[in-house]
């Protein structure tokens, strides 16, 4: 990738936007372009937390594996995003892992030196990403307050509306989501099993709330889906 394609891509990230030209050139010649084949690991747990990433196509998802190895999906990863950021706040080896879904992923890596050195110089930018860390910090605050007070039907389905909500388009009265997930992803996301997953799934498309099939789902109306 050229420098005018990285720094296009630079300014799709509201991160950088306090960024002089200067500086996002500087960025933009630090910053390593890279494929990963569907499926396969960015980063596994144990490994240096060297780099940090932004995702300019495909879907990751960030996890760990319990102690009777079962997968917990922690977030999905959409361009343009941001991960494998901990390694700014001290983390020394990674605790999760990253994986590319079923579709090629292209990104970009950073240092996290490289990053620290331009923060040094930058307070703004220090802001910036203080404030996601910030909001990264109330998702997590979110969905631990989610796992306690709601039911598994519930966060099935809160997962459903969030996803639409920020990744959904309208088609007429309903909302499309094109998606990468298997139920299994799906339950490893909302903390339920496959089965469960299933069962409301297919309860809600006999109500004719939704309707889904590999990698779509399709929601006849917001306002009713509960």
């Amino acid at each position: 990738m050229n420098a005018e394609a990285k720094t296009s891509f630079i300014d799709l990230f509201p991160l950088f936007s306090i960024l002089s030209s200067d500086d996002k050139a500087r960025l933009a010649d630090m910053m390593e372009y890279k494929v990963k084949p569907k499926y396969t690991f960015i980063y596994m747990p144990g490994e240096p937390s060297e780099h940090i990433f932004f995702l300019a196509r495909g879907t990751v998802k960030i996890g760990t594996h319990s102690s009777d190895g079962k997968e917990i999906i922690k977030s999905l990863i959409h361009p343009t995003a941001m991960f494998g950021e901990l390694g700014l706040i001290g983390e020394q080896k990674r605790s999760d892992f990253a994986q590319a879904l079923k579709e090629d992923v292209h990104l970009y890596q950073l240092r996290i030196e490289s990053l620290k050195e331009l923060m040094r110089h930058n307070f703004d930018l220090c802001t910036n990403i203080m404030d996601l860390f910030g909001g990264r910090l109330m998702k997590a605050e979110n969905k631990l307050e989610s796992l306690i007070f709601k039911d598994a039907r519930t966060r099935i389905i809160d997962f459903i509306k969030e996803s639409v909500d920020k990744r959904g388009r309208r088609v007429g009265y309903e909302m499309l989501l094109k998606h990468s997930l298997t139920h299994q992803d799906i339950a490893n996301i909302t903390c339920t099993s496959r089965q469960t997953v299933t069962l409301v799934l297919n309860e809600l498309k006999k109500s004719d709330l939704i309707y889904f099939n590999r990698g779509k789902i399709l929601v006849r109306d917001m306002t009713r889906l509960a």
